[in-house]
């Protein structure tokens, strides 16, 4: 029997000394492999005209693709290259007779192969910490420039075909009152009947790129608004771990314990002592109170959190903006919980001063880390505010609101009489 079991024992030890070594050498091929793969980033792509058949699959990333095409926008922008880039090829084999107008024609498909080649180039490229955001800008910055400059090369018939689509777009994100949406929708209207005239290209060419900028300006409200939040996040929770230290080194100056009167028993938020003779309730405070405070408060915190995401829908805006502001719930649970039971403790708040159980003091501090709730609403309203401006045409400005100015009541003038 000892034998059998020593036999065990150095089995179990070979077969997991065995398991060792295999995950050592599964790890250490991820790392040559990605110390071997060259990273596109590094190097300076300067501009070749190229004759290549799809501008996504560059010389060199396709051995980087494999790492680099995992999200769903960078998916969605290689199909929108290869679908601009096959209206390019259109366009090329397209001529006109004026050889001044032809020349003209080449250098702009050589921009859009410039501009294809940079979204090819940011889509591909390895991704970095906190890059995401400058890499889907650049990216549909080029997709879009390639969009608007494929418009003022497009033929006849199909700038007929186009003028819904550019219509649909102004009306999107351009205000009724805009003189551009005005002279498109009165363009599309004549249009359908009469066929485009000398000019309606180029006010076409000028809306579409007004609304794309329009729909930027949109995008750059939801990204800088998330970004606040982040920040905001980060010191907030910077300050609840501040005072979690803070009580960790001095437990004395941030007391939360609580001696009611006429009992024999010392109440702090991790646990119960029986009173000594004359002593104060600083006292009996530990190193992890307001940890365990926080902690109470970030479950309740928690707790809305969850009862908020059945209101939380979908977004078509690449920033997640809704999980930012519900992050930003967790840190100021624990935060509230903290000051709550602190306002208890100097008995700002009448009838609850005199707690009697470390349950009592958790229970509150739960209370109190849901409470937040009442200072990130109005975070909360401004984010579906936000997010409900994204794609919804901006209204025109009622006169008499504030901000505008009303034009004078036109005088009624008598006739007059040459002298």
């Amino acid at each position: 029997m000892a034998n059998g079991k020593a036999l065990n024992g150095s089995g179990a030890k070979r077969s997991g000394g065995s398991v060792t070594v295999f995950i050592f050498l599964w790890v250490t091929s991820l790392l040559l492999g990605r110390t071997l793969v060259p990273d596109a980033s590094r190097h300076d792509h300067s501009y070749e005209p190229t004759r290549r058949k799809n501008v996504v699959q560059l010389p060199e990333i396709p051995q980087q693709l494999f790492r680099t095409h995992r999200t769903a926008w960078r998916e969605r922008a290689a199909a929108r290259i290869l679908y601009l880039e096959q209206q390019a090829d259109r366009e090329r084999c397209r001529s006109v007779g004026d050889q001044a107008e032809q020349r003209q024609r080449e250098k702009t498909l050589e921009g859009i192969a410039r501009q294809l080649e940079e979204a090819g180039h940011a889509i591909s490229a390895r991704r970095r910490l906190f890059s995401g955001a400058a890499a889907l800008e650049r990216t549909w910055a080029n997709l879009r420039a390639t969009d608007v400059m494929l418009l003022g090369l497009c033929s006849d018939e199909d700038l007929i075909g186009r003028s819904a689509d550019v219509l649909s777009h102004v009306e999107q994100h351009l205000r009724p009152g805009n003189p551009l949406r005005v002279r498109v929708e009165a363009i599309a209207e004549r249009m359908e009947v009469h066929g485009p005239e000398p000019g309606d290209r180029g006010i076409f060419v000028l809306a579409l790129s007004a609304s794309y900028e329009a729909l930027d300006a949109e995008f750059s409200r939801v990204r800088s608004l998330s970004v606040i939040l982040r920040i905001a996040t980060f010191f907030v929770l910077l300050g609840a771990a501040g005072l979690a230290a803070w009580g960790w080194y001095c437990p004395r100056s941030l007391n939360l314990c609580f001696i009611p009167k006429g009992q024999e028993i010392a109440a702090c938020p991790s646990q119960e002592f029986l009173v000594k003779k004359d002593t104060v309730p600083s006292y009996y405070a530990q190193q992890v109170d307001v940890l365990v405070t926080e902690a109470a408060g970030l479950a309740g915190a928690a707790l809305t959190v969850i009862a908020s995401l059945r209101r939380i829908q979908g977004t078509s805006t690449p920033y997640m903006l809704p999980l930012s502001a519900a992050l930003l719930k967790l840190p100021t649970g624990a935060l509230t919980a903290f000051v709550g039971v602190l306002l208890i403790r100097g008995a700002f708040l009448p009838g609850l001063s005199e707690l009697d159980s470390s349950a009592q003091i958790m229970a509150w501090a739960v209370i109190f880390g849901a409470a937040q709730h009442l200072v990130t609403r109005f975070v909360d309203a401004r984010a579906r505010e936000t997010l409900s401006d994204v794609g919804r045409a901006p209204t025109d400005p009622e006169p008499g609101s504030p901000g505008t100015e009303s034009a004078p009541a036109p005088t009624k003038k008598g006739p007059t009489h040459d002298v």
